[in-house]
Formats: C-alpha cells, sequence, structure tokens
C-alpha cells in the first residue's frame, strides 16, 4: 500500500534547486491526467459496501417489489465498517445508496420507497458519511440508473427523478470522492416483479453527458465511474484484476456505459484520446449482498494478494466489496481477512531492498534529473531522457547481492504514459546481462506496475526500456524479496 512516493535515487542527483528550472521538463504527452484523477489513482485501494433490501431476501438483483419494511438490520454500525476499512489500509469507500430495485438508504424526498418508510427510519447515507469524517477517509457514492421499483422507469419523467436523487446526495453529504454509474440493463429491466420490459437505449436514454455535468458542478473534485469515465474506467470484469498491458486510455467518444466491447477495458486502449485508468472491482465472497451460505466462501489472503499485484500492481486501482450482512456489520471473516491481507502486503513491500543502490542511466536530460511543481508548493523528482530518445537502460548496483523476486516501477504520469516495452535484467557472475524470467508481458508501466517474478541474486540489475511513446519519466524504483 505505498503512496505514490518520488524516490529514484540515481547517480549524480543534485540539489532540487538545481532541477527547479521547468524549462528542463519534457513536454506532456497526451492525454493526461486531471490533478483529481492523480490524487485518486494515489488512494489504491478502497472499499465497495453492498446493502439493501436483497441482504434480507437474499438475493442479489431485487425486482423492486420487495416492501420497504423488509430493510431492517438490527445492529448497524457504519464506524464498525469504516474501522474495518481503516485497519485494512484503504482510503475510502462507496456506498449503494440505491441499487437496481430502487430502494433508497437515505431518506429521498422524491419516493416513499425508502429507509424513512422502513422499521429502520436512519439515514445509512448520513451515518457512512458521518464516520468516513471521522476516521480520515473518503466517501464515494452509486447511485444506480436503473431502477425496477419506479413506474416511470423508461420515460423521460425517471431521468428527471434521477437527476434529483443524484442532486441530494451531492449536496447533503460534504465531500465526495467518487460516483458510480453503473451500466445494468440492456433492456431487459424488469419492472415492479411484474416482469414488465421497459426498453431503454442506455447510450442516450439517461443522457450521462448532463448527469455528470451535475457531479463537476456540485463535486468538482470527484471522480466519475462508468465503462468509460470520464474520470475512471471500469476493467471490464468483475474478478478485481487489470491486463498486464494496461493502458490509462480509451477513445472517448467510442466507449459509453454499457459498452459491448467491454473485455478491451482490460487493457485500456493505446490508442485512445482520454485519461481514464482503471478500477478493478470485485467481492470478498462470490455475491455482492450477504448470503450466509457464503460464509465459509470469503477470499483467501493469497487470493486477495494476488489481485492486489494484478490491480494496483497493474496500474489500476483495487475496489474491494464487502456485502454487509443483516445485523448491518461486516462479518467478522470478512474482516479478520482483509486485515491480515493488508498485513501482508505491508510486509512483502517494506523492506526495500534497493534503496540505497546506486542508479545510472546511458541517457539523461541536460540538466539532469527533472522536477515539477506540483501547483501546492511541494516538488516531486523524476529521472528524464532526452527528447526524442525512446529507448534507454537505467543500471542499478547494489553494495552487494541482494535477491529480489518483486520490483516495482512507476511512471511520472501528470505528463503521461509513456513506455510502450521493457524488460528487466541481472548480471551474472561472468558479467552477461540475463532477462529476469517473468510470468506475464513487460509492456506498459504508468502510475505503478508491480513486476513478480522467479528469484534471482544479483548486485548488478538493469531496467532496458526498449520503446516509449515519447521520452521515459521514471520516478520510481523499487526491490523485494517476497517470502
Amino acid at each position: 500500500m505505498k503512496s505514490y512516493r518520488f524516490l529514484l535515487i540515481i547517480a549524480l542527483l543534485a540539489s532540487l534547486n538545481a532541477f527547479a528550472d521547468n524549462s528542463v521538463a519534457p513536454e506532456a504527452i497526451r492525454p493526461v491526467p486531471t490533478p483529481q484523477q492523480v490524487e485518486w489513482q494515489k488512494l489504491e485501494t478502497y472499499a465497495f459496501i453492498h446493502f439493501g433490501p436483497n441482504t434480507f431476501l437474499d438475493q442479489e438483483w431485487g425486482y423492486g417489489d420487495a416492501p420497504a419494511s423488509s430493510f431492517n438490520p438490527s445492529r448497524l454500525d457504519c464506524e464498525q465498517w469504516v474501522q474495518t476499512i481503516v485497519k485494512a489500509g484503504m482510503k475510502g469507500v462507496i456506498l449503494t445508496c440505491k441499487h437496481h430495485d430502487g430502494f433508497c438508504l437515505w431518506p429521498s424526498k422524491y419516493t416513499d420507497y425508502s429507509v424513512a418508510n422502513s422499521p429502520f427510519k436512519r439515514d445509512v447515507v448520513r451515518e457512512l458519511s458521518d464516520a468516513c469524517k471521522k476516521y480520515g477517509i473518503r466517501f464515494g457514492v452509486y447511485l444506480s440508473p436503473w431502477d425496477r421499483h419506479q413506474a416511470s422507469y423508461g420515460t423521460a419523467e425517471y431521468i428527471t427523478y434521477y437527476y434529483n436523487q443524484l442532486e441530494e446526495l451531492m449536496t447533503q453529504y460534504g465531500d465526495v470522492f467518487e460516483v458510480w454509474f453503473d451500466g445494468a440493463n440492456g433492456g431487459d429491466g424488469w419492472y415492479g416483479g411484474a416482469c414488465e420490459k421497459r426498453e431503454i437505449d442506455r447510450s442516450t436514454y439517461y443522457n450521462y453527458p448532463k448527469a455528470w455535468g451535475i457531479v463537476n458542478r456540485l463535486q468538482p473534485n470527484a471522480i466519475i465511474f462508468s465503462d468509460g469515465g470520464p474520470g475512471c474506467r471500469w476493467v471490464g470484469n468483475e474478478k478485481g484484476y487489470a491486463n498486464a498491458t494496461n493502458w490509462a486510455f480509451v477513445r472517448g467518444k467510442e466507449v459509453y456505459p454499457g459498452y459491448p466491447q467491454y473485455q478491451e477495458l482490460q487493457s485500456g486502449h493505446a490508442d485512445g484520446d482520454m485519461w481514464c485508468a482503471s478500477e478493478c472491482d470485485t467481492s470478498i465472497r462470490p455475491g455482492w449482498f450477504y448470503h450466509e451460505n457464503e460464509d465459509d466462501k470469503v477470499k483467501s489472503v493469497d487470493e486477495l494478494t494476488d489481485l492486489y499485484y494484478r490491480s494496483v500492481g497493474h496500474n489500476g486501482t483495487m475496489l474491494l466489496n464487502f456485502p454487509v450482512n443483516r445485523e448491518g456489520l461486516i462479518h467478522p471473516t470478512d474482516s479478520a481477512r482483509i486485515v491480515a491481507w493488508h498485513e501482508r502486503i505491508m510486509s512483502e513491500l517494506s523492506d526495500n531492498l534497493l534503496a540505497n543502490a546506486k542508479f545510472t542511466a546511458n541517457d539523461t536530460r541536460s540538466k539532469g534529473f527533472a522536477a515539477s511543481n506540483m501547483g501546492d508548493g511541494s516538488w516531486e523528482t523524476y529521472w528524464a531522457a532526452s527528447d526524442g530518445v525512446t529507448c534507454a537502460d537505467i543500471e542499478i548496483k547494489t553494495k552487494k547481492d541482494v535477491t529480489l523476486n518483486c520490483i516495482m516501477l512507476q511512471e511520472y504520469i501528470p505528463l503521461g504514459q509513456r513506455v510502450k516495452e521493457f524488460v528487466i535484467e541481472y548480471k551474472t557472475c561472468c558479467g552477461k546481462w540475463v532477462p529476469l524470467l517473468v510470468d506475464e508481458e513487460t509492456t506498459t508501466i504508468g502510475y505503478k506496475r508491480i513486476v513478480r517474478f522467479h528469484e534471482k541474486t544479483a548486485s548488478e540489475w538493469r531496467i532496458r526500456i526498449l520503446d516509449a511513446r515519447a521520452c521515459p519519466c521514471i520516478n520510481n524504483i523499487e526491490g523485494y524479496y517476497i517470502s
């Protein structure tokens, strides 16, 4: 769970003031992220909460005909949720404020199908928002565009209803870090349990640009999620991983919520024109909502650890769902499992064996290693090759042999994602450079790429950038031995 640190230590690195001249910085290669998108990716891991009538009816997708009285948690404690999330090292949580069944976890003034008419009465959205503020993590909302309860669904009247509810959530609960627009319902949306079909065209019916405008006006720092962003994108599966080749771009005019070629989103579009990094969502259990018969099917620490390396370690973020149970709590098994997972990751990435190594590069910009003023008074350092150089070597020498089986690489993404292909090599005792045996392709890097490989022992290592969209900009290299 390392933060986005800028710790690339390379020989000849002089004082920061030597690089304060912005004229040495490479030009950005578009698309580039907004400052909000950079900050979002730094979060790396955060939680999802699915909770509602489905929880009490033992189902995944409700029909919208469950009585409001079915929602009645006996011990709901949003602080227990947030405390678990904090102990797991996660930086935020997104709540299904309204799922496809249309039931609202806040007392919306636009419908009677909400907590206000349940035996529970309390505003769950408020309680979670307050708990997030208390414990210092980010709060996000999921508001399903599909609504099986509302009789007006499929008409223009429903769109007004949906926008009104979106404004409620954007104005009544403080800062929101992410808003989820789910792409569910491709025209087979059963309504009210009556098996009535309401055909809609997802690409036009919801008028997503107008909905995004509401978010941008009321929560300008919020990241907007959908299949095609515009803030971040679905990764194209619900298994929680991105492909090893993963561009933070999509073709903005082509991808929309419900995009039929969603498998492409596992790698992004190398020729994309819009920055839209991937969010890798999955549940800690087989289902998104709580089912007692899944109490013994919680993902193992090994499974969760592998997903971290294939999400955050593949230039994405990790969004892990916790199905809150009928009491209104995260189940003890889920809680223990995720805390143990966090301890595993912290242990595996705690000892950077390259921290005191000597770094040299075969090409460096004329004034050395550039720095960029981030606008808030801070400086972030990175190595950059000369303009026009798209292949470069970075050699790493340790004072004595070290055994590694994991290397972390990071690009300076405010200037764009650049690297298209790289290899990692080590020098044998005979002085020969040999590529590491890696089980996946070494192509893109992006915000963070964590490469696991069969362990090798050496005192000299080399990162060879074989191809890039423009001069490479690398700001962090770390090495680990994971036992």
